[in-house]
């Protein structure tokens, strides 16, 4: 796949593709129309639809179905994706690749990904086969045993970021940082821009299109959706008027913060908790600062439950006493999330005893989060987390490696579904 001008056509490209759109929605070739199951019908013909995904809760993404094409349009990265269907002739005579325009055949052949930070989740173990195409990735860095393993056995290439034009090399490159060079096969996937739980699994169904694979997308997330929302009202019924004040917080040279990120507060929200961000006006704390950290101390003992989110570089080796020396707070008596034993972290899943997996798994599973949550919040002694780990309790750590990986790669493994009543 090359990115010469000459293949991606001119500045005329995009007026070109909205009347090439245009054409197809008002002719007999085929019906745009926004990604459901069933019917669409023009006076020249009928075009049924039986492998779509209709996105249902996403913001940042949509999907439009043709006879013989489908397209995205990405808002986080302002682009639209063409993705024609390999047995057409427009496969092999129509090619985009503008600042807006992209295209692709599918289903892809192979790809690769760019695995720093990046949720690799969702191909390894959401959609069958989807896995057993990818052949690149930039780093080491993931958190999923059967990616690991693909690796070792060399299945995997690894490759260098700073070289893109190496990975032109694949059908597709997936990316979430959107500041890089790109070459033409670059394509954004960027769950973790969405601002609730629910809206970042749903991206599953972005990465089906490519696949052909909406139906099975599509039974995932309808899975996964079903399951968060069953939590969601068991927890609300068994709820009374009382609600745990939770805290995300952070530490960094010297300063406290209180964390404002929209999903992660949308889950205590559905775990049936409070957040601490409705009840401050003020959301940094200096500890070199008097009056700072008598406030702060003062917040700290409102709080039923803390979740620390200091970044270490050494997570195994991280625990209470180190919490508690950057509170700097001598007595500690009023601290009830001490006295009920509610200090957490979610870096439980982890790799190389640096990757969380909290940054990759979780995108694509927030029901094990939310299990989480609720388990933190009103604690039954009987469920164990997934990603979260209790510090007082000084619960270890698990090392995700190759050898946990147990399945072919050609097998989705099916997403976690928690017992719910």
């Amino acid at each position: 796949m090359s990115p010469s001008l000459s293949e991606s056509f001119s500045l005329s490209s995009g007026f070109c593709l909205q009347v090439f759109l245009f054409a197809v929605w008002f002719c007999n070739f085929g019906v745009l129309l926004e990604g459901v199951n069933g019917t669409a019908t023009t006076s020249a013909t009928t075009v049924k639809v039986v492998n779509a995904s209709k996105v249902e809760d996403a913001a940042y993404f949509h999907i439009y179905y043709g006879q013989t094409f489908k397209v995205i349009k990405n808002t986080m990265d302002g682009k639209s994706y063409l993705l024609i269907q390999n047995n057409t002739r427009m496969a092999s005579r129509t090619k985009y690749c503008t600042t807006r325009i992209k295209s692709f055949v599918i289903p892809l052949s192979n790809y690769s990904v760019d695995t720093n930070y990046f949720p690799v989740s969702f191909f390894e173990v959401r959609i069958a086969g989807l896995l057993g195409t990818m052949k690149g990735m930039t780093s080491v860095s993931v958190a999923f045993e059967c990616v690991l393993k693909l690796y070792n056995e060399g299945q995997i290439e690894m490759m260098n970021d700073s070289e893109p034009q190496k990975l032109t090399q694949f059908a597709a490159h997936f990316i979430s940082n959107t500041d890089q060079a790109q070459s033409c096969n670059f394509a954004t996937f960027l769950p973790t821009g969405e601002d609730a739980p629910l809206q970042r699994a749903e991206w599953i169904k972005y990465l089906g299109v490519y696949a052909n694979m909406e139906v099975r997308a599509n039974e995932v997330y309808d899975a996964v959706k079903e399951n968060y929302m069953c939590l969601v009202k068991a927890v609300a019924s068994k709820t009374g008027s009382f609600k745990p004040i939770v805290a995300w917080m952070e530490y960094n040279n010297g300063v406290w913060s209180f964390t404002k990120e929209a999903y992660k507060l949308k889950y205590v929200e559905d775990a049936g908790g409070e957040n601490i961000d409705n009840s401050i006006n003020k959301v940094t704390y200096n500890t070199s600062i008097p009056d700072d950290l008598e406030e702060f101390h003062a917040i700290l003992c409102t709080v039923d439950v803390v979740i620390d989110e200091t970044y270490t570089p050494d997570p195994v080796n991280y625990n209470a006493s180190n919490f508690l020396q950057n509170i700097n707070l001598e007595d500690q008596s009023c601290l009830a999330f001490l006295t009920h034993q509610s200090l957490w972290r979610y870096d439980k899943r982890i790799q190389n005893f640096t990757t969380i997996d909290w940054f990759d798994g979780a995108v694509s599973q927030p029901q094990l989060v939310l299990a989480d949550i609720v388990e933190a919040l009103f604690p039954s002694g009987n469920y164990t987390t997934t990603y979260f780990r209790n510090l007082v309790k000084e619960e270890a750590v698990t090392n995700i490696s190759p050898d946990m990986c147990n399945r072919d790669s050609s097998t989705a493994m099916e997403p976690t579904i928690v017992a719910c009543s």
